[in-house]
């Protein structure tokens, strides 16, 4: 990287020198709104308008993409009873903002705000979304009016076209695109994604490089100082834990018009991330069976960087699978993913993937200790957990009743018809689908072949196993080591338990198969757990694997932790038998890499054709971390000399010492695999 953009990094990422500028913000929260009786349309207009004109434009040394937050906090928009009085009537989903989404910033990126006063309706949700562009436009006024005083001339040029105009340049998108997706924060969403950006942005970047406007030096140098941008404020975005901020960006994958959509940005892409070594943007790339290796070395040369991305998703799954959901295929093919993997359509869906999980393992387990005892064999255990996860499908399902989310008027700009229709993006879009996560798969898998195995094969009485669970093991030592260790396991390429995986996912596909949500969507089964392998596993016993009370489950979907495995070849083997097109929510195999396991050239090549293996073994979905369980263990015990120490938790990456202990305890029981 250039020495300016290394003094950036510094400034911003290391340093965080620019946190010095924050203050407080001042304001009323709901009370005004409320006294007034304004729609939630409206009030969220207004607390945009608000939040931007508190902002202070800020042009900091050496910068050249500007829009960096100097109020930390946004205002609440209605009063505590008034919420509560929400909450009470209806069904909210966390924050109960929208999230999760992946806006059209090409059309916007295109024509500019300016433009999008044509498609507003005469009337008051109109009137809200005019409010929103006027207060973007005059932000970016201000921040044109400080660089003409500090005598930035560049900086004001690009400010006085974008973002009310269609941008002509690569700097220029960049500027705007910083301003457009920067406001989205400010009017109160959150998980913010980035869509397939080598895809919107290749034009400006093709013509600014064929024009010679741009060398390719430029060109990167421009890309860095954008992807640093999106670490200024990231601290203050919404998420479970820091860093699950949703700013993921989709590389590759099949083009628009049917061809290879990886081009000479997706590269630029993979190295400016590679060259920072910052945890944003989240980097996903979109591959197929005939992707060239040499594309998964470029992935794996940056898994090496130890950032836990790209993500690796296969088009050949996920496009049909997305199909039979009922998407059309012009959209599937123009698939992306959300905060962390699951599968969404830029400018199109209103999905909410994340709604709910269905816990595997709880009900393998609730199941084993109804039926077990009286039961002949496999069959009717298995006909037994069927029957419970169509059940727990359908409560879940029917929970879900009069949902409500904050309007978006700002947000709603970026999607199909909505702006037209005065609807906005909280109410729905083309797509409308809930998504399920399938937590505690591997549990649930391997705690069935072991009661095959030690019960049904061996002899095992029942009663003696299910005491010992009650138990927690305690006093059943060689029993639980013989669970643990000699059964087999899901991840080891052993039929014998890889046919409960398949069998697993099958039902929980058809419990959901013909299911409709409120909003006229269908449910999707997937095989990510989010964060619920930490809280589902609080309330779980003892299970027939082996696994002690409390122990947390796998996170997403991954072998069993403490599980000693093969190999990666035979992880790959079993995580790739079940139809994944089916389950097609998202949710990512997981495999964890020493770091010693990418030390040279060969070894980079053995993991890019294990990526490629997993892709042409009809695997959907593929994240991969490199660990040093010793540096980890000293970044516990000294957390400020591994402040910039970065892992991938569940479906993000982020910095190690500002996890909770539990995520940071999770990663270092995973499964560290060598080649």
């Amino acid at each position: 990287m250039t020495p300016r953009i290394e003094a950036l990094k510094q400034y911003f990422v290391l340093d965080k020198a620019h946190h010095a500028v924050r203050v407080p913000a001042p304001g009323a929260e709901g009370a005004p709104y409320r006294d007034a009786a304004l729609p939630a349309h409206r009030r969220s207009a207004l607390r945009l308008k608000a939040a931007l004109e508190a902002e202070t434009p800020v042009i900091f040394p050496e910068e050249r993409i500007v829009a960096t937050r100097t109020r930390p906090a946004l205002p609440g928009i209605f009063t505590e009873e008034e919420w509560r009085g929400i909450e009470s009537r209806h069904f909210i989903h966390e924050r109960g903002y929208v999230s999760n989404l992946s806006p059209d910033y090409g059309r916007i990126l295109q024509e500019g705000l300016i433009a999008q006063r044509a498609r507003l309706q005469n009337g008051e949700y109109g009137d809200s979304v005019r409010m929103a562009i006027d207060a973007v436009l005059d932000f970016a006024r201000r921040y044109r009016e400080e660089a003409l005083r500090q005598g930035q001339a560049d900086i004001a040029a690009r400010l006085k076209r974008v973002p009310a105009y269609g941008a002509r340049t690569f700097p220029e998108a960049l500027q705007s695109l910083r301003i457009l997706h920067y406001a989205m924060w400010c009017e109160g969403e959150y998980h913010n994604t980035l869509g397939r950006f080598d895809q919107y942005m290749y034009p400006y970047f093709q013509r600014d490089r064929e024009s010679g406007a741009l060398t390719p030096e430029d060109a990167l140098e421009w890309l860095e100082e954008f992807f640093l941008s999106l670490n200024r404020d990231s601290d203050l975005y919404p998420g479970m834990q820091q860093g699950d901020n949703g700013q993921s960006m989709v590389l590759g994958g099949t083009a628009r018009s049917g061809g290879e959509g990886f081009n000479p940005l997706s590269e630029a892409c993979l190295a400016a991330s590679r060259e920072l070594g910052v945890i944003d943007p989240k980097i996903n790339l979109r591959v197929n069976r005939d992707t060239p290796l040499s594309t998964y070395l470029l992935g794996t040369r940056l898994t090496r960087r130890g950032l836990g991305f790209p993500q690796y998703e296969n088009d050949d799954v996920v496009i049909p699978g997305l199909i039979g959901l009922g998407y059309a295929p012009e959209d599937a093919q123009n698939y992306v993913v959300a905060a962390c993997w699951e599968f969404i359509i830029p400018g199109k869906g209103a999905d909410i993937p994340n709604i709910g999980a269905l816990p595997f393992a709880s009900i393998v387990n609730r199941v084993l200790r109804e039926t077990l005892p009286s039961a002949s064999g496999m069959e009717e255990i298995l006909a037994a957990v069927r029957a419970e996860i169509f059940a727990e499908a359908r409560r879940m399902a029917s929970a879900i009743r009069d949902i409500y989310m904050i309007p978006a008027p700002y947000l709603s700009l970026f999607f199909e018809n909505c702006v037209e229709r005065s609807r906005d993006i909280s109410l729905g879009c083309v797509y409308n689908n809930f998504g399920f996560h399938g937590t505690g798969l591997a549990t649930a898998v391997d705690s069935l072949a072991a009661v095959e195995q030690a019960v049904f094969v061996e002899g095992l009485a029942p009663q003696d196993l299910l005491r010992a669970m009650d138990a927690d093991f305690a006093g059943a030592d060689a029993l639980r080591y013989h669970l643990a260790n000699e059964c087999p396991k899901f991840g080891d390429d052993d039929g014998r338990a890889d046919r409960f995986a398949s069998i697993l996912l099958a039902d929980f596909a058809d419990a959901l198969r013909g299911l409709t949500n409120e909003r006229g969507g269908c449910f999707r089964p997937g095989t990510g757990s989010a964060m619920y392998y930490i809280s589902h596993a609080e309330a779980l016993g003892a299970t027939a694997d082996g696994r002690r009370a409390e122990t947390p489950l796998p996170a997403n979907y991954a072998p069993s932790l403490g599980v000693k495995l093969r190999g990666p070849v035979s992880l790959i083997c079993s995580f790739t038998k079940p139809d994944l097109a089916r389950v097609i929510n998202g949710g990512p195999l997981t495999i964890e890499f020493s770091d010693t396991a990418m030390k040279d050239e060969d070894s980079l090549l053995k993991v890019a054709a294990l990526v490629r293996e997993f892709i042409l073994r009809g695997g959907h979905q593929l994240q991969l971390n490199t660990l040093n369980r010793a540096l980890l263990l000293d970044a516990q015990a000294h957390p400020e000399n591994h402040k910039n120490l970065i892992v991938r938790v569940w479906g993000w990456s982020g910095y190690f010492v500002e996890l909770d202990k539990c995520y940071q305890d999770h990663i270092l029981r995973r499964a560290e695999l060598t080649l």
